[in-house]
């Protein structure tokens, strides 16, 4: 006799898998569409290449979203101070994450990104407009890389950060962060803005190869942390605590 429980398991693998190839042609369909409205992007410089990259990026994720069932609820809008810009880090569970983070923060911004994303077809045109590429292979990249986001931070631009590095393939709700982000807030005197993704293991897990399942988004921001007088250690402790908790309380 079957067991139900892996007839279950069965179908919702066949699903997920069926879900995944819908979202993806309708990934490139919409891209075809969306990329018409990034050309002015080859003519622009930043910051105004970062705005006019942010606003097309909302539309087109905004219409993505929603026809794969992944509607994003944002919360916290209001810990974005007018007249101040902000090293905002963000976990890291899901490819998800990357359509996510840089259409829907309140104000343009540049997201730090993989140098090699920057070579896939067309996409690596929209995926290049809006990050500092690094290539964590060479120390000469990443150097560059650091002078590039305090470069954005000196414009008024958001700098957005993966401070786990990779995505989170743990049972935990972060992975030891790195530093990277915290000696760029003390540095720069900017202060650090704690965002936490929601759900977006479960629409895409980091384990799973070709496998999606529709499920709401939370994007929540977090009051921002004071980069002054404390070390970059002790920034990146609390940053850490304070985003481990609401995660662990919030999911």
């Amino acid at each position: 006799m079957s067991d139900p429980k892996n007839k279950s398991n069965l179908f919702l693998d066949i699903f997920a898998r069926i879900w995944a190839l819908w979202a993806l042609l309708l990934f490139v369909a919409t891209l075809m569409i969306a990329i018409l409205f990034y050309l002015p992007c080859f003519l622009l410089n930043d910051p105004a290449k970062a705005y006019w990259h942010r606003h097309v990026s909302r539309v087109w994720m905004f219409v993505y979203l929603h026809l794969i069932g992944c509607p994003l609820r944002v919360k916290g809008e209001a810990h974005f101070e007018k007249g101040q810009n902000y090293v905002v880090v963000c976990n890291h569970n899901s490819l998800m994450d990357v359509p996510v983070c840089t259409p829907f923060m309140p104000r343009a911004n540049k997201t730090i990104a993989k140098k090699s994303f920057s070579k896939v077809p067309v996409f690596g045109w929209v995926y290049t407009f809006g990050s500092v590429l690094v290539d964590r292979k060479s120390d000469a990249s990443r150097r560059k890389s650091i002078e590039d986001m305090k470069k954005v931070l000196q414009m008024g631009l958001d700098m957005v950060i993966y401070p786990e590095g990779t995505r989170n393939r743990t049972g935990d709700p972060l992975k030891k962060f790195y530093d990277g982000a915290f000696r760029l807030a003390k540095d720069s005197g900017k202060p650090v803005l704690p965002t936490v993704l929601l759900h977006t293991k479960k629409i895409l897990p980091a384990n799973r190869v070709f496998y999606m399942l529709p499920h709401r988004i939370e994007m929540h921001f977090l009051p921002p942390v004071a980069s002054t007088n404390c070390s970059s250690d002790e920034l990146k402790e609390k940053v850490f605590k304070i985003m481990w908790d609401h995660y662990r309380d919030n999911i």
